[in-house]
């Protein structure tokens, strides 16, 4: 529900909270650290290296999904919020909100799932 309310939240690069604005990890970090308690720090690609992997076909809400959007392995991460939807900062656009994983551009760019959550 965190993750929801920063729909329409500004973009910026290396951005950490809403009121400056926020990249995709930096709204990772900010929505886990104020929903769960849970610090997490770094790039898309550091996000990936920990928590647990977990199959496309498995996801909950509150999983994260990695994409490659930049010819770059875990360039991207967004909050999978159910139904196909997730909720990412990205720079294109440059407000936080809801994409699909099976959109076209998405889907071609999906690499993984992680759970950062037992």
């Amino acid at each position: 529900m965190l993750a929801m309310g920063l729909i329409d939240t500004g973009y910026r690069f290396g951005g950490k909270n809403p009121e400056a604005g926020l990249d995709c990890s930096g709204m990772v970090a900010y929505v886990f650290d104020k929903a769960a308690g849970v610090k997490v720090s770094g790039s898309a690609a550091d996000i990936a290296r920990r928590g647990r992997a977990v199959g496309r076909h498995e996801l909950q809400p509150g999983d994260l999904v990695f994409f490659n959007t930049m010819n770059r392995p875990f360039s991207h991460v967004g909050i999978y919020i159910g139904e196909q939807r997730f909720v990412h900062a990205p720079s294109t656009n440059g407000r936080v909100r809801i994409e699909r994983l099976d959109s076209e551009y998405f889907a071609r760019r999906y690499e993984a799932a992680r759970t950062l959550l037992d």
